[in-house]
């Protein structure tokens, strides 16, 4: 992981907005229309390309490959992996189950969420390696010519797996989560072993409080969370640390998150993942204020920070200015060259779902981008 000694880094989670045919293209494949693989990969490569040189042009040092050839960063090992079938709702999130009217509005902005959910009903094992490699081709030749710090691609968490795949088949979650870390223990070498740092999503360890394990007292879900950090770390095993980002967040949707489990909780799980960086939620209203629970923790000497400085659920587009002094917040807890600036989550987390404008997506970066240049001039 490349860090810098003169001036403030900059990133992002890792999705970003698909273009409209790549999403067209990515739903009739989910619905099992797709009938052209090669027009498929053709599209998925360009928009590829195109990300990452879009990420360049507004100052993005350290970029992905915008997860462009995923429907969503959770369910996409379906294809991946056995074991799968089906698909099973999810419950309201409990922060927004009270509001039936607010549900229908934020389905009317954004669109229904066009994924499966399927379903463990089988035993878990890699059967088709070829999506992984197409991803870790089209990030290569998309790098080459460019030029940026570092570059990264995304991969669930076994505990986040769980989160949207629930378990009929494994006697136990912890054997689910069990199977699934070894099955996801190669994508995660194999990211790394291509060149590129390994990004873990891992909101299992703050969101799934109040979606998918909202009826677990709290002390209940830390003990959950806990053997879902033990499933990841054992996927990590090969993997050195400091080619890992883990990120943690609480849902990227604009709704009351009254029912979000604080940072400060959760803390010593994320601490005990084997990481050499964590991102999370700095700048939205619910957890901008949580720079002090950072502030106060024993945080290791080694450990790198990604906070959100720009929101993701908003087209409000931050003043670099204000984006500068959330930097300097926690440069102000780890040191200047400890801190990278990102966002607080995905810019597309799901594809062809959310209220963000893609163009606006890219402004906030670029906002991100300006804030970090007004931080570095006043941190150096």
């Amino acid at each position: 992981m490349h860090l810098s000694t003169d001036r403030i880094l900059t990133t992002h989670v890792g999705s970003l907005p698909r273009p409209d045919d790549l999403a067209a293209a990515l739903l009739a494949k989910e619905k099992g229309e797709g009938n052209d693989p090669a027009a498929f990969e053709a599209v998925v490569a360009r928009s590829v390309a195109d990300a990452v040189k879009r990420q360049v042009a507004v100052g993005i040092d350290v970029v992905s490959d915008g997860e462009m050839s995923k429907i969503a960063y959770s369910t996409y090992i379906q294809e991946r992996l056995s074991g799968f079938s089906g698909h099973r709702p999810r419950k309201p999130n409990l922060d927004v189950a009270p509001f039936p009217r607010l549900r229908e509005k934020m389905a009317r902005i954004t669109g229904e969420q066009p994924f499966k959910r399927a379903v463990c009903t089988a035993p878990i094992a890699v059967v088709n390696r070829e999506p992984l490699r197409r991803d870790l081709a089209n990030f290569g030749a998309a790098l080459k010519g460019q030029h940026m710090t570092d570059a990264f691609l995304n991969a669930a968490s076994p505990g986040v797996i769980t989160v949207f795949q629930s378990n009929d088949y494994y006697p136990s979650q912890e054997a689910y989560l069990g199977a699934l870390s070894d099955a996801m223990r190669e994508e995660y070498e194999a990211i790394v072993g291509a060149g590129f740092l390994l990004q873990v999503d891992a909101p299992d360890l703050a969101m799934a409080r109040h979606t998918t394990f909202q009826d677990l007292p709290e002390a209940e879900f830390l003990a959950q969370a806990q053997l879902q950090v033990e499933a990841l770390n054992a996927a990590l095993v090969n993997v050195p640390k400091e080619k890992v980002r883990m990120h943690v967040c609480w849902g990227n949707y604009e709704g009351p998150h009254t029912h979000d489990i604080d940072v400060a909780k959760v803390l010593p799980l994320i601490l005990r993942s084997k990481i050499g960086a964590v991102s999370f939620e700095a700048a939205n209203s619910r957890h901008s204020h949580e720079w002090k629970a950072w502030r106060d923790a024993d945080l290791p000497d080694d450990l790198v920070l990604l906070p959100g400085v720009v929101d993701t659920t908003s087209n409000f587009v931050e003043h670099p200015e204000l984006v500068a002094q959330r930097i300097e917040t926690f440069a102000d807890i780890v040191g200047r060259e400890r801190v990278i600036a990102s966002s607080d989550c995905g810019f597309g987390t799901f594809a062809g779902f959310g209220k963000l404008d893609p163009d606006v997506s890219y402004l906030k970066l670029e906002a991100l981008a300006e804030g970090a240049r007004i931080a570095s001039a006043r941190l150096w």
